[in-house]
């Protein structure tokens, strides 16, 4: 058989295949490289692991589907950086399995929100939105406050990131559940939003 344009065309299972090899070589000579580039591998000055607190607040922050209403990554356009601040770069979310990139904006980019409000605005925010945004359609999380957080498996979940390149030592992993004893959802919550995106934050 020829391979010729009309041939493939009138042939499904030869269109089907040829078209999973063409797109396979395709993502492979965009995202192999990606692997290797010191921008993408590196992370940023100041950038650490999550600490168990905040590594459990991310946890929550995933089930409860806060990722599906808020982005992490501020594109690199005046609008963008003057409303939320510096944009994002790759070697902020090195530690990030999965990332939280997104790009639904039902509410605003969270990824400089550390350090913006205290710890109490969170807080009323979390338990009624329209205490501190009175046209907010965001749901209310107050349940968090009296769910306690998963202190047990805290230690399994860093031995596991540690497997993916996460630099967690045998001293952290040990020590983990009791940082995250006697912690509500909420709390750790709002430690991961508190922590979110600080270490470009004051990047021009």
């Amino acid at each position: 058989m020829k391979f010729t344009h009309d041939a493939i065309e009138r042939n499904v299972g030869l269109l089907v295949i040829l078209t999973v090899l063409v797109i396979s070589i395709g993502g492979l000579v965009e995202i192999v490289p990606l692997f290797f580039q010191k921008s993408t591998t590196t992370p940023v000055e100041g950038l650490k692991p999550y600490d168990p607190v905040r590594l459990s607040g991310r946890d929550i922050y995933i089930r409860e589907g806060c990722f599906l209403c808020h982005s992490q990554m501020i594109r690199p356009f005046r609008a963008e950086t003057e409303r939320y601040g510096p944009y994002s770069v790759a070697g902020e979310f090195v530690y990030d399995h999965p990332f939280q990139w997104g790009s639904k904006r039902t509410g605003p980019d969270l990824q400089r929100v550390g350090g913006r409000y205290s710890d109490e605005w969170h807080r009323v925010h979390l338990i009624n939105p329209r205490d501190v945004v009175p046209d907010s359609n965001m749901p209310a999380f107050a349940w968090l406050a009296e769910k306690p957080a998963d202190a047990a498996g805290v230690s399994a979940k860093m031995s596991a990131l540690r497997k993916v390149g996460v630099p967690y030592t045998d001293e952290d992993i040990a020590g983990a559940s009791k940082q995250v004893e006697g912690k509500s959802e909420m709390d750790v919550l709002i430690a991961y939003l508190q922590g979110m995106g600080l270490e470009r934050k004051g990047v021009k």
